[in-house]
């Protein structure tokens, strides 16, 4: 088990800006399915989307130096406003390159919050390619939006509060995925705790990029991806988030859009 993770979720800072959100009991939910369900409302922090946590618990760990110049990051709009935010909140300029097909919605709340915008290519992929030349250009930190410790660790704090809200250990804990990020850190922390409680992944049926990675036994490329869940269309699981959800992950659930 990646017990260091467990430190990392633990010391992860991101009270600064998040709040603990409510775990409700989904009563419609728990009815149809003859089961407790619970939704884990992470639509009511300040951006609405769990993406703060990481984000922040990311950037607050660089040096000085590294503020200074500034952060730079790629995202399809939720990690996006959670560095707009960060930066704001600690004087720190921020950059995001936000792929063409991002709603404009997104790209308000970005700038909005005091973050720059730049719209580029069509997909997530090609945004971060256009990030990563930036930020060698301007000598700026960039942060990814799910493949980096400090990032799954921060996102890891869901699962603190999942078991801290619950008076007993949940059977099974979903959790969507895109880059992965999010499940990466759940499952550390909830496995070290309880093994036996699922972790089981949903992913739409038109970007399945963990569903492949675990059959294949490896990460793969997908030749492309849905447009509809945007905040999950990735082509290819981080390789750190994928070391750790092959160990941890029991099982992968895909869902059509119209599931959605």
């Amino acid at each position: 088990m990646p017990t260091r993770y467990v430190e990392r979720i633990l010391k992860a800072r991101v009270y600064d800006v998040a709040r603990e959100t409510p775990l409700d009991r989904a009563r419609g939910l728990s009815d149809r399915t003859l089961n407790e369900v619970y939704l884990k409302r992470e639509d009511l922090q300040p951006v609405f989307s769990f993406k703060l946590r990481g984000a922040y618990n990311k950037i607050i760990h660089l040096d000085p130096e590294a503020r200074k110049r500034g952060v730079i990051a790629a995202s399809a709009g939720n990690h996006a406003q959670g560095i707009a935010l960060t930066g704001q909140r600690l004087g720190i300029p921020a950059l995001i390159v936000m792929p063409r097909t991002t709603p404009p919605i997104k790209v308000k709340a970005v700038r909005r919050l005091g973050g720059k915008a730049v719209l580029k290519g069509d997909t997530y992929d090609e945004a971060y390619a256009h990030a990563l030349e930036l930020a060698e250009e301007k000598g700026m930190t960039l942060v990814h939006p799910f493949d980096d410790p400090e990032v799954i660790a921060g996102q890891g704090t869901i699962g603190v509060e999942i078991l801290r809200q619950r008076p007993q250990a949940p059977y099974a804990v979903f959790v969507p995925v895109g880059g992965g990020g999010l499940i990466a850190g759940v499952a550390a922390y909830v496995k070290y705790l309880y093994p036996e409680v699922k972790i089981i992944g949903v992913e739409p049926d038109d970007a399945p990029t963990l569903h492949e990675a675990l059959k294949a036994g490896r990460r793969v490329v997908l030749d492309q991806v849905g447009r509809f869940a945007d905040g999950v269309a990735v082509k290819q699981i981080g390789e750190e988030t994928f070391r750790l959800a092959r160990k941890l992950v029991d099982e992968v659930v895909l869902v059509s859009a119209d599931e959605i």
